[in-house]
């Protein structure tokens, strides 16, 4: 099982100094501990993750400070970027940190984003599959043809030429549908649990090894890798006080979790209903449970369990979320736990079939 680290932290909305040391110290932290990657999304136009407008840029500033991690963009809403643009940025980045460049590639959510791109939001799947395969033939030092201001056709071909000769690709996954794309295409990748549980995630995943073995590629060459929240200590019931009150202020933003949480208790209702007292009730009510089979909140010995529950779902990798927690020094005391639950896993791995 790999790990890594998942940014979707910070409040653009407030100009303050040193807003990205949670992401270099922490990403330093990650390169030098045996973490796989580290994940920085695109945000637009919304003050939670509002730090990341483009992982391009952000992964080119980590490339200068890490030698290691793979600098992983999660997601790249290909729809908002022309494809030939987008191919000259990541090379750059390729070629700065030696060739690490891999992209989680989403096709985008919100209508608002959508002021950024070329073609209408209703399009955005389409004009993802395509531009997809327009930067993967660019990468590759093929040209595409494209047309000027009068009409006129002409070839391109990207510069400067990337370190690795095929771009590693993720899809962000949802949908069975989009489990079955990426397994023919022969793609990585990233999903989450959202409001969903484990159990949920399992048959996409054999849909997309199924999808990989028909397409001719070999169904275990495909990584996936769960986006999942985590916060550790050395004492759960310190962990879950550090945790609760942000945990609650991030579900107040997030309507549809907040739902979800609600149809967990048996309730059936619209939150927009709620009035705040009987959301703050709903959150200190559930929200323990929330964590319990949906997170690695706790301490590594607590987590343990869960974390080969992931393994045994299918899943690569856990993508380890800094989110909800923004405080500075409190995700860097955690992330060493972090490490621990890591070494478990991997020591409890490598005892399996040892005879005593």
């Amino acid at each position: 099982m790999d790990f890594s680290l998942f940014y979707f932290d910070g409040d653009g909305s407030v100009a303050r100094l040193n807003q990205y040391q949670l992401l270099i110290e922490s990403a330093k932290f990650a390169d030098t501990n045996g973490f796989t990657a580290v994940w920085t999304p695109e945000r637009h136009f919304h003050s939670f993750g509002g730090l990341y407008p483009n992982p391009t840029l952000t992964s080119a500033a980590l490339a200068m400070i890490t030698e290691r991690v793979q600098l992983r963009a999660g997601s790249f809403v290909l729809p908002l970027h022309d494809p030939v643009r987008a191919t000259e940025e990541w090379a750059v980045v390729d070629n700065l940190s030696h060739g690490r460049v891999a992209i989680a590639f989403a096709s985008g959510w919100t209508v608002d984003d959508f002021v950024l791109a070329r073609e209408p939001h209703a399009h955005r799947k389409a004009v993802m599959w395509r531009d997809l395969e327009v930067m993967r033939k660019l990468w590759r030092g093929e040209a595409i043809e494209r047309q000027d201001a009068t009409g006129k056709t002409f070839t391109v071909k990207t510069l400067p030429r990337p370190v690795q000769n095929e771009l590693p690709v993720w899809m962000t996954c949802q949908s069975s549908e989009t489990f079955v794309e990426a397994g023919k295409l022969g793609t990585h990748i990233l999903t989450s649990l959202l409001g969903g549980t484990l159990n949920d995630i399992v048959p996409k995943i054999q849909l997309y090894r199924k999808s990989l073995a028909k397409h001719g590629h070999d169904p275990q060459s495909g990584k996936v890798a769960l986006m999942i929240h985590t916060f550790l200590g050395d004492d759960i019931n310190d962990v879950k006080a550090k945790v609760t009150q942000p945990f609650c202020n991030y579900l107040k933003t997030h309507y549809d979790l907040l739902e979800n949480l609600a149809k967990g208790m048996g309730l059936n209702v619209s939150i927009k209903n709620f009035s705040e007292d009987d959301i703050d009730s709903l959150l200190q009510f559930g929200v323990e449970g929330f964590m319990k089979g949906r997170s690695l909140i706790g301490t590594p010995a607590s987590c343990l369990p869960f974390l080969e529950q992931i393994q045994a779902a299918g899943v690569d990798e856990v993508a380890c979320l800094i989110d909800f927690v923004q405080d500075y020094d409190l995700v860097m005391a955690s992330l060493p736990f972090v490490s621990q639950l890591k070494l478990l896993q991997e020591n409890k791995k490598s005892m399996v079939g040892v005879r005593v």
